[in-house]
């Protein structure tokens, strides 16, 4: 019995509608490329099930098709437990999706990587030899020496948040600062007299200019002393921090928290308290993520646009990719104030 013929490039090329030369640079990541023509043949090689032989495309453009999404934590090591935090804070959902909206177009393929304090270098030798094109790298505490390690072994990266030192690295951020202020003027604007605090960890960059950002502007409206605790980013550390909080300065009547898991916490806290909110107390988280939308009341929150931002990262990256001698560069995001029911 014959066996079925498998699809080629030309089928797809027929089907598509386009010349076999345009179906292969398509298929083996080209970028200038029209982007109708682009869904054009990608829609064929479903059509026909065309299966592109990734070996000989990597013999040809020396291209793995696959970049890795590096989440690092130099306080933790590589044969601790899988991070279940990845898979329950709705932030690194957001970036996948952000990251996946630019590189499934683009035929590219997304691998994860957690790396501990002891697994840099192993990290580093992997993408040397070609275990994946590049990376993208989030979550970096201070003086973690991955993006130091990247730039150093001329790795294409690209940094989610700006990297804890100066290194020449493309970055994307957030002003957190400014978001922090939006925080604080908008609880000065309801008359809080007492307001307070719950950070994130403090060896994190994104953690840091919130905070500072929200002292200095609410130094500015007269507040030279803030109450303040400090979390993990998690619902369970920010519930925590509002107990403390409550108990050592019960006046408290507003509360700015660093992300909005803790914020999550900290409603669950004040209703517990028996603290209506915002009637008695304020509240106003950071990200406008699912969590936001979760909480009752509806969270008052500064949005941090990560899909956008993490698309933006994977555009660097494949241009970095395309060509390596373009310069190193920086793209700030201006945050904007959710006005919800909690503030």
């Amino acid at each position: 019995m014959q066996s079925q013929r498998l699809p080629t490039l030309e089928d797809v090329a027929r089907v598509a509608g386009v010349s076999r030369a345009t179906v292969s640079r398509v298929i083996n990541g080209i970028r200038n490329v029209d982007p109708q023509l682009h869904e054009l043949v990608w829609s064929a090689v479903d059509q026909t099930g065309y299966v592109p032989n990734k070996l000989a495309r990597s013999l040809v453009t020396r291209r793995t098709g696959t970049v890795a999404l590096v989440v690092s934590d130099s306080e933790t090591h590589d044969d601790d437990p899988f991070m279940s935090r990845f898979f329950s804070d709705p932030y690194f959902g957001r970036v996948v999706g952000g990251l996946m909206s630019v590189l499934r177009p683009a035929g590219v393929q997304l691998a994860l990587q957690m790396v501990g304090a002891d697994g840099h270098k192993r990290l580093v030798g992997d993408l040397r030899n070609g275990q994946a094109d590049g990376a993208v790298v989030l979550s970096l505490p201070a003086h973690d020496p991955l993006p130091g390690m990247l730039a150093d072994n001329g790795i294409p990266a690209v940094l989610i948040g700006r990297p804890p030192e100066p290194v020449p690295i493309s970055y994307v951020d957030l002003d957190n600062s400014a978001g922090a202020a939006l925080a604080a003027d908008r609880l000065a604007a309801r008359g809080c007299t007492c307001p307070a605090v719950i950070s994130g960890p403090p060896d994190v960059p994104a953690s840091v200019d919130r905070i500072s950002g929200f002292r200095h502007t609410m130094a500015r409206h007269g507040h030279a002393w803030l109450p303040s605790a400090s979390g993990n980013f998690t619902q369970e550390s920010g519930a925590e921090a509002m107990r403390s909080l409550l108990s050592s300065h019960p006046a408290i009547d507003g509360v700015f928290v660093a992300n909005d898991l803790m914020a999550l916490g900290a409603l669950l806290v004040l209703r517990d308290a028996g603290r209506r909110v915002p009637e008695d107390v304020a509240v106003i988280g950071f990200d406008d993520s699912s969590a936001a939308l979760a909480a009752r009341p509806a969270l008052t929150t500064v949005r941090h646009p990560l899909e956008d931002m993490s698309a933006e990262a994977a555009r660097l990256l494949l241009t970095r990719l395309d060509d390596p001698t373009t310069r190193v560069t920086s793209i700030i995001y201006e945050p904007t104030l959710v006005p919800r029911q909690t503030a």
